[in-house]
């Protein structure tokens, strides 16, 4: 389980490394089939993972395509400070979120996939992927000067939020300052002429999605990003090298069991093939003590 997880080995090389290396001649598959028994013994442990995510204050949340049997299906992750989970669907559809998040009453942070705006609870959009999208926009339109001098304030909004947070953390005594820049960027966006259409998109979007661009500012441990999710979302994105369309959904949602766990013992500061060996099944309560 550590060098399918972990290492990211095939199936297969492991039954070979284990005769070459150990003389254990075992028959083909029993990988697999120690993969399946692992994912069973770990299913409890997963529920409580997912149980802590869901009641916990603060989730990131993503999601990227994998391949399962030819079809093309969604992995979602759902990670806080130090926990981590994955959850596989055969679409990208978002209603199921919406059962599944119903009593989580912290804050979500999430890109801006339109599947996330129904769900009832605060939001901290990705102020990285707008300013990622923005600057897109000024590479293609570098004669658009009023959409420059936006971008110019945007990034004279953010920068000094950044600041605080890199010298105070996340705490809303110190970032409730930078409201009022807040409401001084808007009311220049508001004042300013219509401009092209490009400019008319993000005027727009501004407007939408005022309320979630910077809810860090009234909620301590709020992070301005969405690095948590994307750096989770890279972990399954490694596996799925080795995975990605040979693997039934039953074996994907096995190794999203077992891949949960492991990336959880990594937020933990433990190790996976330590809590592997230990028997225990909470990996909060193998951890505390370390």
């Amino acid at each position: 389980v550590y060098q399918n997880i972990e290492l990211r080995l095939s199936q297969e090389m492991i039954d070979r490394s284990l005769d070459e290396l150990f003389g254990l001649p075992l028959a083909q598959g029993s990988a697999s089939r120690f993969k399946i028994k692992a994912a069973q013994v770990y299913a409890a442990t997963y529920e409580l993972l997912l149980r802590r995510l869901r009641h916990g204050g603060l989730l990131h949340v993503d999601e990227t395509k994998v391949s399962v049997a030819g079809c093309q299906g969604c992995v979602w992750v759902f990670a806080s400070l130090d926990t981590v989970a994955y959850v596989y669907t055969q679409n990208r559809e978002s209603e199921w979120l919406r059962d599944f998040l119903k009593n989580f009453q912290g804050v979500l942070v999430t890109d801006f996939y339109s599947g996330y705006d129904a769900l009832e609870c605060p939001k901290q959009r990705c102020l990285i992927h707008f300013l990622r999208d923005l600057n897109d926009d000024l590479y293609k339109h570098p004669y658009d000067e009023e959409l420059k001098r936006v971008g110019r304030d945007f990034a004279d909004l953010v920068r000094p939020m950044i600041v605080t947070v890199e010298r105070r953390g996340l705490k809303v005594r110190f970032l409730k300052k930078h409201r009022r820049a807040v409401d001084r960027f808007y009311r220049r966006l508001d004042l300013a002429p219509p401009g092209s259409a490009v400019l008319k998109k993000y005027r727009e979007r501004f407007a939408r999605e005022r309320g979630e661009l910077f809810t860090f500012l009234h909620h301590d441990g709020v992070p301005w990003n969405n690095n948590n999710a994307e750096h989770a979302i890279k972990a399954f994105a490694l596996l799925r090298q080795v995975i990605n369309g040979v693997t039934s959904e039953k074996g994907l949602r096995e190794y999203l069991v077992l891949l949960s766990v492991c990336e959880t013992c990594k937020y933990q500061g433990v190790k996976f093939l330590d809590f592997l060996r230990s028997g225990e099944q909470d990996i909060h309560r193998f951890a505390t003590p370390r």
